[in-house]
């Protein structure tokens, strides 16, 4: 069966997520994690000696435009506010504060945007490691100034192999609270759940603008369960607070120091609990897991989240 849209319009579908990732350094290896098999290891990008936390933050808020709207409906957007009487550059203006209203500006916890943070991850890291676009969400961007969405942070759709495939991408944040090895086993029974839920939850995804129309055909056959060739792969973004010690050498040493902590992180797993939770070997190969510590990561949110408010 072939794809029900052709490769320009499914290139023309992704989002530039190449500033971003500019400033992130990726390695992949099996990381000494289960399922035994090449997964991802991140860490914000060094140059020379500066980790550039900043610029990480600013350019994954760079990407909510595209995260929230697709191209045809912000070019319609543009579009109704320059016929309004504005510039374009007061159109765009007015644009970004409309896309930024979509995100939920208040609630009790102090570090109120992990889901918004893990939320871009999936977004751009989805795209750029794996060639699948946004297909579905859960729910509309936000519902109240107090809601976001639960559950799967998206569906996204790739087309590989001549096989439709689908991939759950999940995003956990962990502060200080979590160890390691907590958070991985944390973060792989939400994967599995998610997996074994989210067939039940399909009646509660909506197409919102965040859908481009030509994905729509593809959607709707996925959620009536006659898209056929499927194959559905999980994606677990597990981003930490780290407290090892990193000496200050030279970027290259700098990067293979960060590297090494994943490693042994990956080896302090405990291998049978992770070996009770695997039960369908089958799904082994289709479980990716991109790991990402951070240093102060409360601070880093906290960067995020006033960077997010201006």
């Amino acid at each position: 069966m072939e794809t029900a849209i052709s490769k320009a319009d499914f290139a023309a579908l992704k989002t530039c997520t190449s500033s971003f990732m500019n400033h992130v350094h990726v390695v992949q290896q099996s990381f000494h994690l289960m399922p035994d098999k090449i997964h991802y290891g991140a860490c914000i990008n060094y140059v020379d000696l500066k980790e550039f936390r900043e610029e990480f933050c600013v350019e994954l808020i760079n990407t909510i435009a595209e995260w929230v709207y697709n191209q045809k409906k912000a070019r319609k957007l543009l579009k109704t506010f320059e016929e309004e009487g504005r510039s374009p550059q007061n159109a765009m203006m007015k644009f970004m504060q409309h896309t930024f209203s979509k995100f939920r500006d208040r609630d009790e916890r102090k570090l109120f945007n992990q889901g918004q943070f893990g939320e871009l991850l999936v977004f751009n890291f989805l795209q750029h490691f794996f060639e699948a676009v946004p297909l579905l969400r859960k729910m509309p961007i936000k519902t109240s100034k107090k809601v976001e969405v639960n559950g799967a942070d998206a569906i996204h759709y790739g087309y590989h192999s001549k096989k439709h495939r689908l991939y759950l991408g999940e995003a956990k944040a962990y502060t200080r609270k979590y160890a390691f090895k907590a958070a991985f086993e944390d973060a792989l029974k939400s994967l599995l759940h998610t997996y074994e839920t989210h067939r039940d939850e399909l009646d509660l995804y909506v197409y919102d603008d965040f859908v481009d129309e030509k994905l729509v055909k593809i959607a709707q056959d996925y959620k009536n369960g006659v898209l056929s060739n499927v194959e559905v792969h999980l994606v677990s973004i597990m981003a930490y607070h780290e407290t090892e010690r990193i000496e200050l050498t030279d970027e290259d040493d700098i990067k293979d120091q960060i590297m090494k902590v994943i490693e042994e992180r990956g080896k302090s797993v405990d291998k049978k609990v992770v070996k009770k939770l695997l039960k369908d070997k089958g799904l082994d190969p289709r479980i990716n897991y991109i790991i990402l510590p951070i240093w102060d990561m409360d601070k880093l949110l906290q960067e995020f989240q006033k960077r997010l408010g201006k």
